[in-house]
């Protein structure tokens, strides 16, 4: 199990945070989100400000809070237009990494979540984080019969971070809405709210595991390690320990043409198939949640963000793509629509197809090539900027919760494609996708599965 761990000078145990913990990360964070939201009034009125240097000073601040607000400004920031550009730059950069909790927060919250004698049930337990993340850090421990094992314990305190996050983010978004209302967010972050509670349930993730291994199973490719259900609660999370390199260690090797391609490969198998056969996706493909085996298949990781989708939201990905191959702009319509975007106008969904004709593009083409062929690294965002003054002109859209998930994969995945220069037949592989696509048999894969992976009801109404 190779998450990265964050050099850390000097080694913290929040297990006191409280109320007066609490009081100091409201304030930090009013602070934060209330200098966003008057960078981003004073922009909008007409002031002048050095954007790009508050855009790093919010990134630095981000960065090193212990919970999820990062990942609601990383969900924005795949979002044409959701906020000013400077922001959706640096804030895209950033990384769930947090530093380690000492070994007596360890040791306290091991015992509340197994009992005064948790130790029994390990032949050893390391004492030093393997990892550290946004809502939990890792330890490897070796279970009596030998095995070898990753616990991942959540933080302290965490529910209440996530109701302040959530607050003081709405409030910053709330505000750039009242200024700007081309992308209405109310769905967005009523998704990423969903989202984030069910993150913060580890037998949930445990389950989100099992339907992983049942999904994946016919893919050698991709690695999922199974949960060690026991050793697993609400706040514990216990599987089995998976060997991995993270993905920039490997390309620091250089590895050739077809071992950069043999990752890709992995990584298509790893989302698309549950997407396009289940009707699953995991809403998070950052680099650090995967890492790569020695045969150059990958290690798939924290299964908090997934999203299982009702069978017509894939029926309508797969129709918006045959759309856009055939301009039948009544289909691309009826895609919309079976999405759940509502009230759009014909001139709306033409600019809403600029940016799906970005996203589609390389599945277009039957021939082997990069995922991006312009080589300007701002090739992207320049899209981006065309679609929300697009959007802007046509009076606005409000996107739906289903989509939020599916975007921020596209964009994510496409950006670790770019980084590992792979090269091809991308319409092949979405092909054998889809080939035998039919709305009422993945939904009778999809209940099966998430039958045998006990897999609880989502959060929300979405």
């Amino acid at each position: 199990m190779n998450w990265s761990v964050p050099d850390v000078a000097e080694e913290r145990d929040l297990d006191n945070s409280g109320l007066f913990g609490e009081f100091r990360r409201m304030v930090r964070t009013s602070g934060t989100m209330g200098g966003i939201a008057a960078r981003i009034a004073g922009h909008k009125m007409g002031f002048r400000s050095d954007r790009t240097m508050h855009a790093g000073d919010l990134k630095t601040a981000l960065g090193g809070l212990k919970g999820p607000l990062m990942k609601g400004a990383q969900l924005l920031s795949t979002i044409p237009g959701a906020l000013p550009e400077e922001y959706a730059v640096e804030l895209a950069q950033l990384q769930a990494n947090a530093p380690a909790m000492g070994w007596n927060f360890v040791r306290r919250r091991m015992a509340s979540e197994l009992g005064p004698n948790w130790e029994r049930n390990f032949r050893s337990f390391g004492r030093e984080a393997a990892a550290a993340a946004s809502l939990g850090q890792v330890h490897r421990a070796v279970l009596p019969d030998g095995r070898v094992v990753a616990c991942k314990l959540q933080y302290p305190d965490m529910k209440a971070t996530v109701e302040s996050d959530l607050r003081q983010f709405r409030m910053a978004v709330g505000l750039f809405y009242r200024i700007d209302s081309t992308i209405q967010q109310d769905d967005v972050l009523e998704e990423l709210e969903a989202r984030l509670y069910e993150e913060l349930d580890y037998t949930r993730e445990a389950a989100n595991m099992r339907l992983y291994r049942i999904m994946l199973a016919g893919s050698p490719d991709v690695t999922v390690p199974a949960p060690i259900e026991p050793l697993c609660t609400k706040r514990l999370l216990t599987m089995e320990w998976v060997t991995g390199r993270g993905i920039q260690k490997v390309l620091d090797t250089d590895p050739d043409q077809e071992q950069r391609n043999m990752m890709a490969r992995s990584l298509f198998h790893a989302w698309y198939i549950p997407l396009y056969r289940y009707g699953v996706i995991h809403g998070d493909p950052h680099m650090g949640n995967f890492t790569v085996r020695d045969d150059y298949g990958i290690n798939l990781l924290d299964f908090g963000a997934i999203r299982v989708f009702p069978p017509s939201f894939v029926q309508g990905i797969i129709d918006l793509y045959r759309a856009l191959e055939t301009n039948d702009e009544d289909l691309a319509y009826h895609a919309y629509q079976g999405w759940g975007f509502t009230g759009m106008s014909r001139e709306t969904m033409r600019v809403l197809n600029e940016w799906a004709r970005f996203i589609y593009e390389p599945l277009m083409q039957d021939r082997v090539r990069a995922i991006q062929e312009d080589n300007d690294p701002q090739y992207g965002r320049a899209v981006a900027e065309r679609v929300y003054a697009g959007l802007k002109r046509t009076g606005g859209v409000r996107p739906p919760r289903p989509f939020v998930l599916v975007d921020r994969s596209a964009i994510g995945l496409g950006s670790v494609f770019l980084r590992l220069k792979a090269r091809l037949n991308w319409y092949r592989l979405f092909q054998e996708m889809i080939e035998d696509f039919d709305r009422a048999r993945l939904a009778e894969r999809q209940a099966q599965a998430l039958r045998e992976a006990r897999v609880p009801p989502p959060l929300g109404n979405g």
